[in-house]
């Protein structure tokens, strides 16, 4: 190592990283991978960071080898990117946004070539842009539609962004065999033979270094205090002891320490940490407190409610909002939380069993949230919000950007169009000032336009929704000069599933038995005509 620029003595720090040993290998070799790998090609790094355990582990790695190359080798970026999904853990998010700043301060006074990148997701593919906005139900297991268009997608596209420049890009990941199996066997299979590098499963271009993937835990907190780790015996027996034989526990290579880390950790009950996820073959975050305040995936977040514990009392609310939106993914309450169409207008059920009524033993599937419990979410979502800056604590729960991308979903949502614009006047009553709106002259529908068609609507038995969306086609179609399509996409609204979830059972009961018994008239006219056939053979025989 030439060039250690550590606060300590640099004998101190190589004994370190000479002696200690890492899953069977002095921490040397790990850091002369390293700088092989990086030495190899004019290919840039992107690192994922998500700020937990091994990312930072991984992160230190790469400062430690870059440090220990002369500055003329230091040839090509390396890019930090943090996926901010913005319902992160609150405590989290000021952890990461101080620590990127640290290591961009650190590689700065380095002279490295280390830059920092947060990305976020689309205004309009947000968790409340989704949730509150289309009506998204909260996700779970089977259905966990905010992975890609949360994580997955901001990362790619940053990641796209340097192929596009470079043609080609390494991505440096924390991820461990240990931590995750499947994800480790994902690896293993885009392995490139003879080369530490894999492809990456989506992504063409760019490819997969992992570096610490055969760490164990334990390995990777020795890095991050920069102690040793020793068994002792206790008097409850043998246990794992950290002793600060370097006097450098603690410490970061770019500066300050990584206590704040250890005690994000401490008492969680072996959870683990959100990973930067790159494709859908990364692990649920779970429990992880590195994940979203918001995760539902889970029937309890554990690792909330360890924090509210351990003096975060302050994060009760959240905890309780979060469980509240839990409680709608249960079975029992999708009936009551959920339109009865989805956002196609349709009702759909799940496939009848052999022997089943398709009209009423099939089960029903339910569709978005009803726009009543989106109102009433929103405005709890802004009080907390209001509650928690009047505190002075540095939280956003919710962006204006996402606000503008809600309220046009609402206005035109396929199932009930919100003529009342209701979400200004949601947000006025909560913060007793407004946003600066955009309203759309040509199609101000209002309150008293909604109660108008709604009473026009029971007189002649016609759904109001269906008249509304008629409306607003005829509106959005207004001044072409060619009307193309029009037509369609009025047999289009016309074809809908309109009215009450029991009329349109009984529709489609009627429409199930015509088609059945026009299917049993087909079979009757196939029968007769092969009977006339066999009849004209007969006869042509004698």
């Amino acid at each position: 190592m030439s060039t250690l620029q550590m606060v300590h003595d640099l004998d101190d720090y190589e004994d370190f990283i000479n002696i200690e040993s890492f899953a069977g290998r002095p921490l040397a070799d790990y850091v002369a991978e390293v700088q092989r790998v990086y030495c190899a090609d004019k290919r840039p790094w992107v690192i994922g960071y998500s700020g937990g355990k091994d990312s930072s582990a991984v992160m230190s790695l790469v400062y430690l080898a870059l440090l220990g190359l002369e500055p003329k080798d230091r040839h090509k970026p390396v890019f930090v990117v943090s996926s901010d999904t913005l319902v992160e853990t609150p405590v989290v998010v000021n952890h990461i946004k101080d620590s990127l700043a640290a290591i961009e301060k650190g590689a700065k006074r380095d002279n490295l070539p280390i830059t920092c990148h947060k990305v976020v997701p689309k205004d309009n593919q947000t968790f409340w842009a989704n949730l509150l906005g289309k009506g998204y139900p909260a996700p779970t297991r089977s259905f966990r539609w905010c992975t890609e268009r949360m994580k997955i997608d901001p990362v790619s596209d940053f990641i796209k962004s340097k192929v596009s420049q470079f043609d080609e890009v390494i991505v440096v990941l924390g991820s461990r065999s240990q931590e995750s199996a499947s994800r480790a066997q994902v690896i293993a299979k885009h392995k490139i033979d003879g080369s530490r590098l894999a492809r990456h499963t989506t992504l063409a271009n760019a490819f997969i270094f992992t570096p610490i993937d055969t760490w164990g835990v334990d390995d990777v907190w020795k890095l991050l205090r920069l102690c040793h780790l020793e068994t002792k015996q206790t008097p409850y027996g043998p246990r794992n002891i950290w002793i600060d034989k370097y006097d450098l526990e603690w410490e970061n290579p770019w500066g300050g320490k990584n206590l704040v880390l250890w005690n994000l950790y401490k008492d969680s009950s072996g959870q683990g940490e959100c990973p930067m996820v790159i494709d859908e073959t990364t692990p649920s975050c779970g429990n992880s407190r590195f994940g979203c305040w918001t995760c539902t995936v889970v029937t309890k977040d554990r690792a909330m409610e360890s924090l509210i514990q351990n003096g975060e009392e302050w994060m009760a609310p959240l905890l309780e909002f979060r469980n509240k939106l839990s409680t709608t993914t249960d079975p029992t309450n999708k009936e009551e939380y959920r339109n009865h169409k989805r956002r196609t207008g349709k009702v759909s059920y799940q496939y009848a069993k052999e022997g089943e009524d398709i009209a009423t033993e099939r089960k029903h599937v339910p569709g978005p949230y009803w726009l009543k419990y989106r109102r009433q979410w929103l405005r709890e979502l802004l009080e907390m919000d209001k509650k928690f800056k009047a505190e002075g604590r540095e939280i956003e729960l919710i962006t204006v950007p996402e606000l503008h991308a809600i309220r046009q979903e609402w206005i035109h949502d396929p199932n009930e169009p919100d003529w009342d614009d209701s979400l200004p006047t949601i947000f006025k009553e909560v913060y007793g000032y407004d946003l600066d709106w955009v309203y759309d002259d040509n199609a101000s529908f209002g309150k008293d336009d909604a109660q108008l068609i709604h009473e026009l609507c029971d007189n002649f038995d016609i759904a109001p929704e269906m008249i509304m969306k008629l409306i607003e086609l005829e509106v959005s179609m207004e001044g072409l000069s060619r009307r193309s399509g029009i037509s369609n996409k009025i047999a289009s609204l016309l074809k809908r599933d309109w009215g009450s979830l029991e009329e349109i059972k009984q529709k489609h009961a009627s429409l199930q038995s015509k088609a059945e018994f026009d299917i049993h008239q087909k079979e009757i006219e196939r029968y007769n005509d092969e009977l006339a056939e066999l009849d004209k053979l007969l006869h042509k025989e004698f």
